[in-house]
């Protein structure tokens, strides 16, 4: 099984258009990878899908770098499988 941070590149590779060894853990969507306020609430949808979960819009706002993404969805299924 890949790790959160492997499946959260892939997913940012994908719809970027890029690949995912380009991709680096402190990279900002908007002002390192190019992305747009659309593309990013794209992201954040595609990230629910995959992990199955739901991100609050004021969540998703603090979602600015990769390593935000795989820090939060980490966060998140912690807690869903009963760990803090």
């Amino acid at each position: 099984m890949s790790t959160v941070e492997e499946r959260v590149k892939k997913i940012i590779a994908e719809h970027l258009s890029r690949e995912p060894e380009e991709i680096l853990p402190l990279d900002d969507f908007v002002e390192d990878l190019g992305a747009d306020s659309l593309d990013v609430v794209e992201l954040v949808m595609r990230l629910e899908d995959e992990f199955k979960m739901e991100v609050p819009d004021e969540d998703a706002e603090k979602i600015k770098t990769v390593q935000d993404a795989c820090n939060y969805v980490s966060q998140v299924l912690r807690v869903a499988d009963g760990y803090k």
